[in-house]
């Protein structure tokens, strides 16, 4: 399997380890089943199996079949009982296989998780998250491959996540656990086994990262570069790339979708006057083109030298063919080209 290559420095400060996404995942699920009784888990193979990808290892017989419940082959099902218990005062995370199999319950998850908080006048919460892995993996063709960052992104009464490194997902996991708002958390199953660096303070129990806040992964002038998920790394790579040719890219980590950290985005279009999004979705009606939106109707479109660029997926189904898939998603060379583009190089 394909594999993103993280950017760790090559020898760790003291109190930081290599942490996989997978293994930064499953603290965050104990560490929350832990801290409060209310919390459990739900979906397929989640239980005995250990997960689908063992991101629920070793929980089930940690904590049992009421907190850890394996549910049959019915998205619609499972997450109504799962919203329906986060009304009545539980919190549950609901593990959707593939975010492609959400569309069973995409019902349940906007009519009525992301509704009953506005429709009830804010007397009924609805503390759930729906989390799983989002956009392509690898050779599983057009129907388990594409990015729900834009569908979901779109509603209100959704916050919406989409973490890159182990601390992301880490942090962002029990923040939105802990969080009384329906949370869509989108991961990635290529970013899975990637090791990240974790400090000391990340791997702590009190740990969490903030909904709603962006994180700059690199500081540049030039250009500024704005991603979530896995392309977040190719980005990181494409500035190493372009840094050996005087182009200093910044990289921004989004982490979240909505509510949207535009402020960081503007504050880094300030400093550089140019702006290239990456995203693995397709291009139309994108998180880019919002970003770009957002950028066009603020006072940060006054300091653009050149119009924003769009990196995106292409705009058809997913092929199964290795060589046309790796063709519809963002590579190294599309990121530096379009950088190339903006800064008209």
């Amino acid at each position: 399997a394909r594999r993103l290559r993280a950017v760790p420095p090559p020898c760790p400060a003291a109190g930081v380890s290599q942490v996989t996404v997978r293994d930064a995942l499953n603290q965050a699920l104990d560490e929350e089943l832990e801290r409060d009784e209310r919390v459990f888990l739900l979906g397929e193979e989640v239980a005995q199996y250990d997960g689908a990808y063992k991101i629920s290892r070793g929980l089930w017989k940690k904590y049992g079949d009421k907190r850890v419940i394996d549910t049959p082959i019915s998205e619609m099902g499972f997450t109504g009982i799962a919203v329906g218990a986060a009304m009545a005062g539980l919190r549950p995370v609901c593990e959707f296989m593939t975010f492609n199999f959400s569309m069973q319950a995409i019902d349940q998850v906007i009519n009525s998780a992301a509704k009953t908080c506005y429709m009830s006048a804010g007397s009924i919460a609805v503390p759930i998250v729906f989390r799983g892995p989002n956009g392509a993996s690898a050779g599983v063709a057009a129907q388990h491959s594409q990015c729900f960052a834009a569908w979901y992104g779109h509603c209100p009464g959704l916050k919406v996540v989409s973490p890159w490194s182990s601390e992301d997902a880490k942090g962002l996991l029990k923040a939105s656990i802990r969080d009384d708002n329906p949370v869509v958390m989108l991961e990635n199953e290529l970013l899975y086994g990637v090791p990240f660096e974790m400090s000391e303070q990340a791997q702590s129990k009190d740990f969490v990262v903030p909904i709603g806040k962006a994180k700059i992964e690199r500081q540049g002038t030039h250009v500024t570069l704005v991603s979530h998920s896995r392309p977040v790394g190719h980005c990181l790579e494409a500035a190493a790339v372009l840094a050996k040719e005087g182009v200093e890219c910044e990289v921004i980590n989004l982490r979240t979708i909505r509510p949207m950290d535009i402020e960081t985005v503007e504050a880094s279009v300030v400093k550089t006057n140019h702006l290239v999004t990456v995203e693995g979705g397709w291009p139309q009606f994108g998180v880019g083109a919002e970003i770009c939106a957002r950028i066009m109707e603020g006072s940060a479109f006054n300091y653009l030298d050149a119009p924003a660029v769009r990196v995106t997926g292409a705009d058809v189904p997913m092929p199964y063919a290795k060589i046309l898939e790796d063709n519809c998603l963002p590579q190294v060379k599309d990121i530096i080209f379009a950088v190339k583009k903006a800064l008209n190089i």
